[in-house]
């Protein structure tokens, strides 16, 4: 009999860490847009030197959450207040699991009285839904899913456009396309600007490390809007980035995009949630790849704490987790820290590929490193494993290849540690790893953000703070 939702597919697979280390999901696609439009080395370069447009309409999910109980519902699951959020502003809004352990997070907007739209990953968005369809809330929602990774020729539509201007042209540019200064739109709030005869939504907001806006609207009319911005950026370097140079954004701005959702475990709440999801969801077929292995898919799991955002976490209202965070929030935690790739031990990866009958190593992929889902590798200190890298890539910026992830509280900046690179006994089946041996990387520890450019600009956030 076929498994009807999550929890029949890990009821048949036995150990959920085996199954999802041997999925085969495959490789992650970033839907519709194009790999590349110039290179991807310009690409990342244009974002540092003069200024880039982000296509954001089709990688992410969105949902709509409207009615009286939209507040009551959102404040319940998240970490963060409701107090102080009106209309007309944006907050990076993260649920935790009963465990206190995080699902995932995604920006919520106030669009207007009772009426919020979510925008992120499908983990988080799922699970508001969740709770939205079962909780007994006076809410409706509408969710447009992310476009299909391979459409096949078929025509592909969403609620919205989604573009980011971001660069240090980026506000001569805008100024053009609003035809005189924008307004003084401050982090994270909302505001309109003009782009050509429309009034356009924005939001003041960072994803390259100089602040910028991200502008979205009826995706129909997408196009016209995009034609507006490359020719108000002609002839200030404005670059199109494709979806190749795109994830790698964050290997310079410190935020680590796939954690696993916690949900494989827990309480009743979990266990619900794993009865409704379907047997096709991305929690179902999602991949884990590295070098770290443990048994206990609970070893995966990652606190608010670790990724940074414990800044964001109010005691003022009841949310799933509080119990369990209060219990954690006096530490010890692991911290969130950039690791700078030791440039020899890369090259070594590398010429193992070139060279027939000698050890072949992991492929290191460029510009972006990840075959999993989530990623997990080891960092060692000799024989003690202090920390794991998660989210790996290039910096055509930076010279060098970067990873994000945690460390123990007493690895202390500059420290160089040992990763562990690949996976064990010649790879697991997944379709995205080849047959090899696993080798060592020195990797050093930095700051996150690692881009000075990041930590200089951003607003007093997560970011400025996670190191």
């Amino acid at each position: 009999m076929s498994p009807k939702n999550l929890q029949d597919v890990l009821d048949s697979a036995g150990n959920v860490v085996n199954h999802l280390r041997n999925s085969q999901i495959g490789a992650y696609v970033y839907p519709v847009v194009a790999p590349e439009f110039t290179n991807w080395r310009d690409e990342q370069r244009a974002w540092r030197e003069s200024a880039v447009l982000f296509d954001q309409s089709h990688h992410m999910a969105e949902l709509l959450v409207e009615g009286p109980d939209a507040k009551k519902l959102l404040s319940y699951l998240a970490i963060n207040s409701f107090e102080n959020f009106p209309v007309g502003r944006a907050k990076h809004f993260v649920p935790v699991s009963s465990s206190g352990h995080v699902i995932g997070d995604v920006i919520a907007f106030h669009e207007d009285t009772n009426r919020y739209n979510l925008v992120g990953r499908a983990p988080t968005i799922t699970w508001v839904q969740f709770h939205a369809e079962t909780g007994g809330y006076d809410v409706v929602i509408g969710r447009d899913d992310r476009s299909p990774p391979r459409p096949m020729g078929k025509p592909v539509t969403r609620r919205h456009y989604r573009f980011q201007v971001q660069g240090p042209n980026a506000p001569e540019i805008l100024n053009r396309l609003n035809g005189g200064p924008v307004p003084d739109v401050k982090f994270f709030h909302l505001d309109r600007i003009n782009v050509g005869n429309r009034r356009v939504k924005v939001l003041r907001h960072g994803m390259a490390g100089v602040p910028g806006l991200e502008l979205w609207g009826p995706y129909e009319e997408g196009d016209e809007v995009r034609a507006r911005i490359l020719e108000a950026g002609k002839d200030l370097g404005l670059t199109q980035v494709g979806s190749r140079a795109y994830a790698t954004n964050t290997l310079e701005s410190g935020w680590i995009p796939s954690p696993l959702p916690a949900i494989y475990t827990g309480g009743k709440i979990e266990a619900d949630y794993r009865k409704w999801l379907p047997a096709n969801s991305y929690e179902a077929s999602g991949s884990i790849g590295g070098s770290y292995v443990s048994d206990n898919i609970e070893d995966y799991y990652c606190t608010p704490f670790e990724l940074g955002y414990g800044i964001y976490i109010k005691y003022d209202h009841d949310f799933i987790g509080r119990e369990a965070l209060e219990k954690m929030k006096d530490g010890p935690h692991r911290r969130k820290v950039t690791f700078e790739w030791n440039a020899d031990d890369v090259v070594k990866v590398h010429a193992s590929q070139l060279k027939p009958g000698s050890p072949n190593y992991k492929t290191i992929d460029l510009p972006l490193s990840n075959y999993a889902s989530t990623s997990a590798d080891k960092v060692m200190m000799g024989d003690k494993m202090v920390g794991v890298s998660m989210f790996s890539g290039y910096s055509y910026n930076e010279r060098a290849n970067l990873s994000l992830g945690f460390v123990d509280p007493d690895v202390k900046e500059n420290d160089v540690l040992t990763m562990v690179w690949g996976e064990e006994n010649g790879g697991t089946a997944k379709t995205t790893v080849e047959p090899h041996e696993q080798t060592e990387i020195r990797v050093r520890v930095s700051k996150v953000p690692y881009s000075a450019d990041a930590r200089e600009s951003y607003a007093d956030s997560w970011r400025t703070r996670g190191s």
